[in-house]
């Protein structure tokens, strides 16, 4: 199935952040929206609303899944929920295919997540800070990030394409990036590309 070079965004806070209103994926997908860039944005504060929303993904046929939440470096959690990088994996077996993973959380990015999401799945690629991040920041980076790929091509997003913009924003913006990819000569079927200023 051929999928549609869109941008999905899941986003879950905790209960002060939407207090202090830190909508950081609804500000990312406002912003693209005004750049003519599609999008389509979910908030959830549980892991069922959660799942139910990676199926609402999966029949979207979107190629890109943004997910912004907090996390450390053994999972994700919901507003009300703790998500493990196992429990992560199951949930998006057979749904990020020939897909790429975006992840703005603080401490995600580490080899225990490329383990449990890249051997299980067909998913291109995994990209996100690999240290703690506020969330202005991430709003800034992110947003970069996306106009620039869809203006290099608002078709698809290639390995040399994602590298290189990431190391420029990387670079303007002091924001440590972890990248992770799929590789068949790796043994573990996957590389990490750690990006630093």
């Amino acid at each position: 199935m051929i999928t549609k070079p869109k941008l999905f965004i899941i986003e879950s806070l905790k209960f002060k952040d939407e207090k202090d209103e830190y909508f950081e994926g609804q500000i990312i997908s406002k912003i693209l929206k005004f750049a003519q860039i599609e999008t389509q944005y979910y908030y959830v504060r549980t892991q069922r609303e959660f799942e139910h929303v990676i199926g609402i993904f999966k029949k979207s046929n979107y190629r890109y899944l943004h997910i912004s939440c907090h996390g450390n470096n053994a999972g994700i959690s919901t507003t009300l929920d703790e998500i493990s990088f196992k429990e992560l994996g199951l949930i998006l077996q057979n749904v990020i295919d020939n897909k790429r993973l975006f992840i703005s959380a603080c401490s995600v990015m580490n080899k225990n997540l490329a383990n449990e999401i890249l051997q299980i799945t067909d998913c291109y690629s995994i990209v996100g800070p690999s240290k703690d991040i506020y969330m202005d920041d991430a709003v800034i980076f992110w947003s970069a990030f996306y106009q620039l790929m869809f203006k290099i091509n608002p078709s698809k997003m290639n390995r040399v394409s994602l590298e290189s913009t990431l190391r420029k924003l990387v670079y303007t913006f002091e924001i440590p990036i972890k990248y992770y990819a799929t590789s068949e000569n790796s043994s573990k079927g996957w590389v990490e590309i750690d990006l630093k200023n």
